[in-house]
C-alpha cells in the first residue's frame, strides 16, 4: 500500500464525517469499465454503477477526454455568461427528446426542485394563486431538499424537519382510480417516476401513465416525470417516457447524464419554460462547462442505436441469469425492471435480507445495490462487457450458494 493510501483509512470517516452514511468497510480507489479496485488492490465487479450514475462505467475514454480537454480551457464563468458546452448539450437534449427548452443544475434533487417550482409558477401565472397542489406517489423518492423530500412519499425521510410545505398529497402508485379521486382544479402537477427506483424498481403500467397524462390534461395540471434514475439510456430508450410512449410536460434528469460528473437538468416546452423569466430561478454552478462537456460526451455514446439495443440485450441476459440463480437457491420470487435497471424481488423466506445478500456478494467480489429491504437492485454500466457480466454473475451465484447453505 502506498504512503498516500495509508494516510487515509476507513476509520477517518467515523472521525471526521457527519454520520449520515454507513459506508462499506473498504474504500474504492480506482475503476476501469465495470471493475473497481480498493486500497488493498482487491478487484470487484461493479453491478451498482454508483446507483445508476456511472452509465459508461469507470474511466470511459470518451468521458476522460471530454473532461480533461475542457479542464484545460474553461471551468466556470457564472451565469452572467453562457458557455459553449452548455449550449451544445442543451441542443442535443432538445433534438433527442420532446423538449424545446433545458435548464441545467447539479443534481437530481435540484432538478426536481426546479421542476416543482416551475410547475407552481406556471399554474400561478396561468390559472391563479389557488392552483398549487402537487400529487405524488406513495413510496416515491424525489430528493432530499425540504421541498423534494416532502413531495417524495416516504415519511422516514421527511419526518423531523419542522413544518412541511403545504399542498402536497400522496396516492398509491399504479392506482389510476386513486389518482382520479385525488386530482382537482387545485392540482398544479402530478409527479411520477416511470419506474419507482429507491422503493423497489417497480415499473409503472403503461395504462397508468396514459391515464395520468389524460387526467392532467383534463384538469390543466402538468405531468412531471422524475427520470433521475430512469434517464439517459437506463431503460434501453434514451428516456423512459419514450419506453412507455407517454410524454410529460416537464422531465427531470441527473445521475447518468454526467456519467459520474455532477449535473442535473429539466427538460420542458417553450410555453412552460417562459414562466422561468430572468431572475425567477437560478443556480451558481448549473450549466458549468465541465459538467456539460462530459454530459455531451455521454449523450454522444449512449444515444446511438447500437448502445440502446445493447442495453436491451444485456437486460435479457441479466434477467434470465438472475431468474435461474433465484430459482436454484430459492432466493428471488421475480425479476423486474427495464433495460439495466433491474430489481430482483426476494422470495418470502429471504424477505428483509437484502443487506445480507449485498454484503455476501461484496465478499465474493461483486457490488450490488438494495432497493429497500426486499429487493436487490442492479444498475450497472450500460456498456458492460460480456466478460464482466459473466464474471460478476458467477461471483453473485457463489455468494447465493454460500448464503443458501448457511
Amino acid at each position: 500500500m502506498s504512503a498516500d493510501h495509508a494516510a487515509v483509512q476507513r476509520t477517518d470517516f467515523d472521525q471526521f464525517m457527519v454520520p449520515n452514511y454507513a459506508p462499506a468497510a473498504f474504500i474504492p480507489v480506482r475503476g476501469e469499465g465495470a471493475r473497481v479496485w480498493d486500497q488493498d488492490g482487491r478487484e470487484l465487479i461493479d453491478f451498482g454503477g454508483g446507483i445508476a450514475v456511472n452509465c459508461l462505467g469507470h474511466a470511459h475514454p470518451a468521458l476522460v477526454k471530454a473532461l480533461t480537454e475542457q479542464a484545460q480551457k474553461l471551468w466556470h464563468v457564472s451565469n452572467v455568461f453562457t458557455n459553449e458546452p452548455a449550449l451544445r448539450l442543451a441542443r442535443k437534449l432538445v433534438e433527442a427528446t420532446f423538449a424545446e427548452r433545458v435548464f441545467f443544475c447539479n443534481s437530481g434533487a435540484e432538478a426536481n426542485e426546479a421542476a416543482f417550482k416551475l410547475a407552481r409558477r406556471y399554474a400561478h401565472d396561468v390559472h391563479g394563486a389557488e392552483k398549487f397542489e402537487i400529487i405524488s406517489a406513495v413510496n416515491s423518492f424525489h430528493g432530499r431538499t425540504i421541498f423534494t423530500v416532502n413531495v417524495g412519499g416516504q415519511p422516514k425521510y421527511s419526518d423531523g424537519f419542522g413544518p412541511r410545505p403545504e399542498g402536497i398529497s400522496h396516492v398509491p402508485y399504479n392506482d389510476l382510480a386513486a389518482l382520479e379521486a385525488a386530482i382537482s382544479e387545485k392540482t398544479c402537477a402530478v409527479v411520477l417516476e416511470p419506474i419507482q427506483g429507491e422503493s423497489g424498481v417497480l415499473p409503472a403500467d403503461k395504462a397508468y401513465l396514459e391515464g395520468a397524462r389524460r387526467l392532467c390534461d383534463q384538469y390543466g395540471a402538468l405531468l412531471i416525470f422524475d427520470e433521475v434514475q430512469t434517464g439517459v439510456g437506463r431503460t434501453g430508450e434514451l428516456y423512459a417516457y419514450q419506453y412507455f410512449g407517454v410524454t410529460p410536460d416537464i422531465l427531470s434528469s441527473a445521475k447518468g447524464l454526467g456519467g459520474g460528473f455532477p449535473i442535473g437538468a429539466i427538460l420542458t416546452t417553450s410555453a412552460i419554460a417562459s414562466h422561468f423569466g430572468v431572475g425567477v430561478h437560478g443556480t451558481t454552478y448549473g450549466g458549468n462547462p465541465l459538467g456539460c462537456a462530459v454530459g455531451s460526451a455521454v449523450l454522444d455514446v449512449v444515444n446511438t442505436p447500437q448502445v440502446l439495443a445493447g442495453i436491451k440485450s444485456r437486460h435479457q441476459r441479466f434477467k434470465s441469469e438472475l431468474e435461474r440463480i433465484g430459482q436454484q437457491y430459492g432466493l428471488f420470487e421475480k425479476v423486474r425492471g427495464a433495460g439495466l435497471l433491474i430489481g430482483a424481488v426476494l422470495a418470502p423466506a429471504w424477505k428483509g435480507r437484502a443487506k445480507d445478500i449485498q454484503q455476501a456478494a461484496e465478499q465474493d467480489g461483486v457490488l450490488v445495490l438494495q432497493a429497500g429491504p426486499d429487493v436487490i437492485r442492479l444498475a450497472p454500466s450500460l456498456v458492460i462487457s460480456d466478460a464482466e457480466m459473466t464474471e460478476g454473475l458467477g461471483r453473485f451465484e457463489r455468494a447465493a450458494a454460500r448464503l443458501a447453505k448457511s
